[in-house]
């Protein structure tokens, strides 16, 4: 996807962290590569050019994902309701069953009432009743009444009263569902329209065109990878330098303390999580995205990442919009193995950090997890690093 396309972000909502000239340089050189690429005109025939294609498949590969995320989430929320649903339904069912038995008590005392010929009138003029208090104002049933009678008229009244009000909820929640319902199908349209109108575009192509368009991938390829080798020689710079102050500081003071590690101040536990995180990232290699997938056979880019950081016992949320607030954000010169990379303004794509500038994520339809840089879109593309444990 071209990051030429990207909406600018505020000052503000950059990622710092990426301060070399060479670096600099490069993005310079890649701007003006692609630039070619996007200026071109359209053909003389009035169809798009091959650019325009690019850019439009790209733009709408971009809508997909963040319609799935709005799928996901919609897909949560369904799943709650649904339960709570559920669990107000079966709620109401015990209460009614409560409701019957204390119904039945109070016709047993009104049989015997009848049997006997006292207060039969009475009797059924309360069963009768709209509201049961109503008539217990009349003071000559409650004379009536043993205080067994009186427990079963209170349980009576305590169980309609509660049964109607579960009733109710239980109705509100499912107009709630329903509601979750439609917003789960309105965002499964939007992207399955979208991945139409990229999988017609792309059909329209010639073989010509395709090796075409597969050529100014490889250069994107070639310029984010070495955007990444930039940002793993500024790491490892950062790292050595981290590492000879801590030495000098213990030898002025004469201690015996341990070599720091490779990141600096890193946290072991963390590390430890990190470390297994990534072991089953990479054995996700090779698997296909499919939107709305959570493994394990395929994934999206938040189904992916949610799996990633469960194998090390971290629980994450489900989409990229509550992912991003799920830890501690860093620069991204100060990202280690393990954390987040978020990209776009609307954070609808997330991969997780293997170092040496690389990350290991779900692109988009049609392609498989796989390691790639985390420059693939651009500098502009990345939102922000997180740190999620």
């Amino acid at each position: 996807m071209a990051s030429q396309h990207r909406k600018p972000r505020s000052a503000g909502a950059r990622v710092a962290g990426i301060r070399t000239p060479a670096l600099a340089t490069a993005a310079l050189t890649s701007v003006a590569l692609l630039s070619q690429t996007a200026n071109a005109a359209p053909s003389d025939d009035g169809k798009p050019s091959l650019e325009e294609v690019e850019k439009k498949v790209d733009d709408l590969y971009r809508q997909a994902e963040s319609a799935t995320e709005k799928y996901n989430a919609a897909k949560e929320k369904t799943t709650k309701q649904r339960k709570r649903t559920d669990g107000l339904v079966d709620d109401v069912a015990q209460r009614t069953q409560k409701l019957n038995e204390a119904r039945e008590e109070l016709g047993s005392y009104a049989a015997a009432q009848y049997r006997t010929g006292a207060s039969a009138p009475d009797t059924a003029a309360f069963l009768l009743a709209d509201t049961p208090q109503d008539y217990f104002d009349q003071n000559q049933l409650m004379s009536r009444l043993t205080d067994r009678q009186k427990g079963a008229v209170d349980d009576y009244v305590t169980e309609r009263s509660a049964t109607m009000k579960q009733r109710q909820e239980a109705t509100e929640s499912l107009a709630t569902l329903t509601d979750a319902q439609n917003d789960l199908k309105i965002a499964k349209a939007a992207v399955q329209k979208k991945l139409g109108e990229a999988r017609e575009l792309l059909s329209r192509l010639t073989a010509q065109e395709k090796a075409r368009l597969a050529a100014i991938e490889k250069q994107r390829q070639e310029e984010a990878a070495r955007k990444a080798a930039e940002l793993a020689r500024q790491q490892a710079a950062e790292q050595a330098a981290a590492q000879q102050e801590s030495g000098g500081a213990s030898a002025d003071t004469g201690s015996s303390s341990t070599a720091p590690s490779p990141s600096g101040s890193e946290d072991p536990s963390y590390a430890t999580k990190a470390e297994k995180a990534l072991a089953f990232a990479r054995a996700q290699i090779g698997k296909p995205y499919v939107w709305g997938a959570t493994g394990p056979d395929s994934y999206d880019c938040s189904g992916l990442t949610q799996a990633v950081w469960k194998a090390a016992g971290v629980t994450l949320p489900r989409t990229t919009y509550d992912q991003v607030n799920a830890g501690t954000t860093v620069s991204l010169a100060d990202a280690r193995p393990g954390d987040l990379i978020f990209f776009y303004d609307d954070v609808s794509h997330v991969g997780v950090y293997i170092g040496n500038g690389m990350m290991i994520h779900a692109p988009k339809p049609g392609a498989y997890v796989r390691e790639e840089s985390v420059f693939y879109d651009g500098e502009s593309g990345i939102h922000s690093v997180v740190r999620p444990a």
